[in-house]
């Protein structure tokens, strides 16, 4: 997928914006806080009907302003064209049209532009809770798989009624226990197997990004862990149905699900560095990368670097350069603050590219398209 051109209107810092792209490589130069991030969480925001970074939707429209506008033209691999547009105003909901057409549910709209987005943020992937490793999982799942978000949507709603449930003063109608714990089951299982299955073809390829990232000094793994490796999920949820009860929600199912990140015998999050850290959390987004190109009906993602050469050694940037330079990514977007690393990207590459400045909302063009 090529993303050809954008139009912004009040996002976040940048009131308005009408851009062209390179088919290949863009990179935004400025500094912190001037608008280069919005910029990506804006193409982020086109992929999956959300922000990467905040949930409220009315917290991202411009300060000043009553409305947002987004507004893309496509192409596919086979150069076939799609428009993609996001309107919203204040205190109203969002609508979203794919040439023109509105979707009935935004959860339609989720895979058709597949894409992987790199950011400090992803720093919690390591450093914060489970609950950031399964979004992990379900977004890039999820941008393959259509039957997953109903799977999720449906064992959130199971999930939400058993724990009201649990939560009654009086006691709660086994039946209506049974009903919801069944649903749990059987809408887990989906999601335990797709998960189970992402991990498992994920791992080879996230170890082989890192061993030539890291020019094989560390070994790193992922292993998910679920509570539906330890049998029928169904008998798993019921176990301590006394103990749920006790404690007003659900200690078990695939809502607690995790995946360990390891260096070496030891967790990434207690052991690495902060050059192996990010380099890590690099490695594991370019293997979803991968990944994503091979399932998402052969469609080639878009991918978004932010700021990521940060506490990185010059070999590991230098690895990094090389790795996304290569012939296997498509459409790249770059930010970041330090103008060397952009030119030693830039410095590399013989395809076509275009370098943006960035500054108060504002992104020129600083150069010509062509070296």
């Amino acid at each position: 997928m090529i993303l050809r051109n954008l139009s912004i209107l009040n996002f976040k810092n940048i009131g308005e914006a009408s851009l062209e792209f390179s088919p290949k490589l863009n990179c935004f130069l400025g500094s912190n806080g001037e608008g280069k991030t919005n910029l990506l969480d804006a193409i982020y925001y086109l992929s999956f009907c959300r922000s990467a970074f905040n949930p409220i939707d009315s917290q991202i429209i411009k300060h000043d302003a009553d409305f947002l506008m987004l507004d893309a033209a496509y192409a596919t691999d086979e150069e076939e064209p799609v428009a993609v547009y996001c309107g919203m105003k204040r205190g109203q909901k969002k609508q979203l049209k794919r040439d023109k057409k509105a979707y009935k549910r935004l959860s339609q709209h989720i895979g058709l532009i597949p894409l992987i987005f790199v950011s400090p943020a992803d720093q919690t992937l390591i450093a914060g809770g489970s609950e950031e490793r399964r979004r992990l999982m379900d977004i890039v799942i999820s941008q393959y798989d259509n039957t997953y978000i109903d799977a999720l949507n449906s064992y959130t709603k199971a999930l939400q009624q058993r724990n009201a449930l649990l939560k009654m003063e009086q006691e709660p109608d086994v039946a209506l226990l049974d009903i919801w714990e069944q649903e749990m089951a059987r809408h887990g299982e989906t999601i335990f197997r797709a998960r189970e299955d992402f991990v498992e073809r994920l791992v080879p390829v996230f170890q082989r990004i890192y061993q030539h990232v890291s020019d094989c000094k560390e070994t790193v793994s992922l292993r998910y862990v679920s509570h539906a490796q330890r049998g029928p999920l169904l008998d798993v949820i019921q176990r301590d149905r006394f103990k749920d009860r006790a404690v007003g929600y659900s200690l078990h199912g695939v809502h607690r699900d995790d995946l360990e990140m390891m260096l070496g015998d030891y967790q990434m999050k207690r052991e690495g560095s902060q050059g192996q850290t990010k380099t890590f959390v690099l490695a594991l987004k370019l293997a979803q990368f991968d990944f994503l190109r091979r399932t998402a009906s052969q469609t080639t993602p878009l991918l978004l670097l932010d700021d990521i050469f940060d506490k990185l050694d010059s070999h590991r940037v230098e690895q990094i350069v090389k790795l996304v330079s290569g012939d296997g990514f498509g459409q790249i977007f770059i930010t970041d603050t330090n103008r060397e690393h952009l030119d030693r990207i830039l410095d590399s590459v013989s395809y076509d590219y275009r370098l943006f400045d960035v500054k108060g909302g504002e992104i020129v063009p600083h150069q010509p398209t062509n070296k």
